[in-house]
């Protein structure tokens, strides 16, 4: 089993949808760390030797994954709230940030609705 970055990648799988288990490859990093390797697409990783996941190692060392890519994505995010942007506001109370609608859905952002009880109307006599 191939370890690339910390991650387990699937063994049968072909090699360039194997390396998008990785945080931070998609499909068309993943073509250019492999053809950068020197390494055929369709091979799949059991078939992977020592010497080509080292290959694949050394591709990937210009690239920022995995926690790396993670802690940068959370310092972008953190400053973005300190500086009080329209953007870190949304962060901060938890709203969607691309300017998608909030008066129906963004239920993923805004969380499960909690029913509030209706106000009684006072009895006239």
């Amino acid at each position: 089993m191939a370890r690339i970055a910390g991650i387990d990648l699937p063994k049968n799988k072909r090699g360039v949808i194997a390396l998008t288990y990785i945080f931070g490859i998609g499909n068309t990093l993943s073509s250019q760390v492999l053809d950068k390797a020197g390494i055929d697409h369709n091979k799949r990783v059991s078939t992977w030797t020592d010497d080509e996941v080292a290959r694949i190692r050394q591709a990937m060392a210009d690239f920022k994954v995995e926690g790396q890519l993670r802690s940068e994505i959370q310092l972008n995010i953190k400053r973005l709230m300190d500086v009080g942007c329209y953007r870190g506001l949304r962060h901060r109370r938890g709203l969607p940030v691309r300017g998608q609608r909030t008066r129906t859905n963004a239920r993923t952002r805004k969380g499960k609705r909690k029913t509030v009880a209706g106000k009684k109307k006072a009895v006239k006599k």
